[in-house]
């Protein structure tokens, strides 16, 4: 009986095969990994065309109805995490393909949050850069975060951790989502800001925590980061089109913000021309 051929895209870093035991299948399954990225549809089908199973890494590489119906032989798509927003569920019931998907833990995205929002208040980039470049000597200033504002936008399972870390720093923390209650931000030792408006304009770090749907697409554009204080920083470890790119950008010039931090792009891995790459404090 032949094997089964398995694809794994988007392994950037190689590590799939590394953090986890897939000897188990070695006797039914052939597994290949793909580390480029494939940058379009007709690469992704040819790529992939006689595998049985493919295993994609969040919402690297989408999986539309279009190329969902030139995978004939596909027949189970695994997602890292239980949430992807590429993957077009209705055409893969339609084409026999089963969806699922693994438990993530919250702690990393809510451990990386931190890692930029000190990154941005201490200058750690551009002071790094100076040290090792012969640049000029502690040229900045950082800013302390105790006593500062915190807004959380969304307190699930990450936006609570975030929240309980600015709580240890000594920092104000105020949530708001659609759907957040008094009771929930009481619950987590946290402010329930009356609005979104209201938490961006009274905040000196902000950071997203909501999943993104039709109600949160778009949701921090020009009119919420003009609302923001010129010395506050936005950071987003969620999705990209949370934020409205172009407006981001024009802020990040203009300096309506001191700053913003993401590991989340409309376009990953991102184009080595895209202008976030030299945006001023990103």
């Amino acid at each position: 009986m032949a094997k089964l051929r398995c694809a794994v895209l988007d392994d950037y870093q190689g590590v799939a095969l590394s953090t986890a035991d897939w000897s188990p299948l070695a006797k039914d399954i052939d597994i290949h990994v793909v580390r480029e990225y494939l940058d379009d549809e007709d690469s992704v089908a040819a790529e992939i065309a006689d595998c049985e199973i493919v295993v994609i890494m969040r919402e690297r590489t989408p999986f539309p109805a279009s190329l969902l119906a030139r995978l004939p032989k596909l027949r189970l798509l695994i997602t890292s995490g239980m949430r992807n927003a590429s993957v077009d569920l209705d055409a893969a019931a339609r084409h026999g393909v089963t969806v699922c998907g693994t438990p993530s833990n919250s702690e990393p995205p809510a451990e990386l949050t931190w890692a930029l929002i000190l990154g941005l208040a201490r200058h750690v980039l551009p002071e790094g850069g100076a040290l090792r470049d012969g640049g000029p000597w502690q040229s900045t200033l950082g800013a302390d975060l105790h006593g500062r504002r915190l807004g959380v936008v969304g307190l699930g399972r990450i936006g609570t951790k975030v929240a309980r870390v600015g709580r240890a720093f000594g920092m104000d923390v105020t949530a708001w989502s659609q759907n957040l209650t008094a009771e929930r931000a009481a619950a987590a030792d946290v402010e329930l800001a009356a609005s979104l408006p209201h938490l961006l304009s009274r905040s000196d770090f902000v950071s997203l925590h909501v999943q993104l749907g039709d109600r949160t697409r778009g949701l921090i554009g020009e009119p919420e980061l003009r609302l923001m204080r010129p010395g506050a920083y936005l950071v987003n470890t969620s999705r990209a089109a949370l934020v409205d790119q172009d407006a981001l950008l024009r802020a990040l010039h203009e300096g309506w913000i001191a700053g913003a931090g993401a590991d989340v792009f409309d376009r990953e891995p991102l184009p080595a021309a895209h202008p976030l790459r030299t945006a001023p404090n990103f």
